[in-house]
This record gives structure tokens, sequence and C-alpha cells, in this order.
């Protein structure tokens, strides 16, 4: 493939970029719905369009800043708000709400790699930019993956933790909430954070990407 300009490769990373960070809330819509919580539907958030899931820095900004950059792509979509008190069973409810982010992102590094596939089988002209959009599909899905399944909430990995902790220890836990801004700035600043969680990250993108391609 061709080396690509800068604003060439912000072209192909927006859509699978604002699909990775919006559509596992969209996700986590429909479960809190299944699950008796109704507050998404009436806030217009159950639904799978980017549009009702987007934040413009934590969505857009952020994460295109992180490519511009080079460097580990995170992102959030804007806030979900959830009624616990109306789903079954709250705790556990909450960690299949939480657990739904990190699998959203699985099926979809999965169909990029079926992108991936369908694009070798078309003309160079349009079978590369697909391909390459669907490299960085799989690229920012497993990034997200692994990083939501940090164990520190309010991520997704840090409310499947509380839930499984017993009552007690679950509320001395969430109080870790209120430094974990500070404690994910630390990690990405220092660069503890790239260098635990890239090698983990290379290694499922290989894994993928060389069973399709």
């Amino acid at each position: 493939m061709q080396s690509l300009s800068l604003i060439q490769q912000l072209a192909v990373s927006i859509l699978p970029i604002l699909f990775a960070i919006t559509i596992p809330a969209g996700a986590q819509a429909f479960m809190a719905d299944y699950l008796g919580d109704r507050t998404a539907y009436m806030t217009g958030r159950r639904t799978f369009s980017p549009l009702a899931h987007i934040d413009p820095i934590g969505s857009i900004a952020l994460p295109l800043a992180g490519v511009a950059m080079g460097g580990f792509i995170i992102g959030w979509p804007k806030s979900l708000q959830f009624n616990p008190g109306a789903m079954r069973k709250p705790r556990s409810a909450l960690a299949k709400v939480a657990a739904v982010t990190p699998l959203a992102n699985l099926a979809m590094a999965l169909l990029w790699a079926g992108v991936a596939v369908a694009a070798d089988h078309l003309s160079v002209y349009f079978g590369e930019p697909l391909q390459l959009m669907a490299l960085i599909g799989i690229k920012v899905n497993v990034a997200l993956m692994i990083f939501t399944l940090i164990p520190l909430p309010p991520l997704p990995g840090g409310i499947i933790v509380q839930a499984l902790l017993p009552a007690r220890a679950a509320w001395q836990f969430s109080k870790v909430e209120r430094y974990s801004f500070w404690i994910l700035l630390l990690l990405m600043f220092s660069g503890i954070l790239g260098k635990v969680l890239l090698p983990l990250v290379q290694a499922i993108v290989m894994l993928i990407v060389g069973a399709v391609l």
C-alpha cells in the first residue's frame, strides 16, 4: 500500500473509530432495556445510530488526535444514563450491561476482518482504501476492547469486578471511581499503559488478521 498523507489517514479512520466508540453504547442501551431499564429508550439512546451517542471530544477530537500522533487511541461516547433500580437483579444486570461493551468491540473487530477479506477481491482503486479502513477498524476495536477491560470504575472492567465482589467490598471498591480519571492519565502519560496494553493489542490483531488474510 502507498503511504498516506495525514488527511488521507484521518479520512479512512473516521468511520471505524466512530463505530468502535458509539456502537457499544447502543449495545449497552439495548441490554439495559432488555433487563428492564427503559431510561435509554426514553432518552432516545436505544439505537445503533452513531449520531445519538457522539461526544465531540471523546468520540471525535481525542481519537483523531491519537491517529495524528500515532499513539494509543482511546475515546468514549456521550454519557449513557441507567437506572439500576429498574433492572432485575441490579448488580448482575449492571455487569451484563458493562460486559456488552468489550463484546461489541470484539464483534466489530471480526466484522471488519470480514470486510478486509471482501476488499481483497475488489479492484485496487476500491479495495485498497477499504482494506486499510478495515485494518484500522480491527486495531481500534481491539484496542478499545482491551482498554475497557481495565478494572477501574466506571470502565466496564471495573463495573464487572464491582459486581463480582461481596457487597461491602464492592462499596469500598466503588470509591476508586473518583480517582480513576487521574490514574488513567498517569498511566497514559507515564507510558505504562502503552507498554502493558500495546503488546496484547498487537497479539490479538495479528491473530485476527493472520486468520483472514
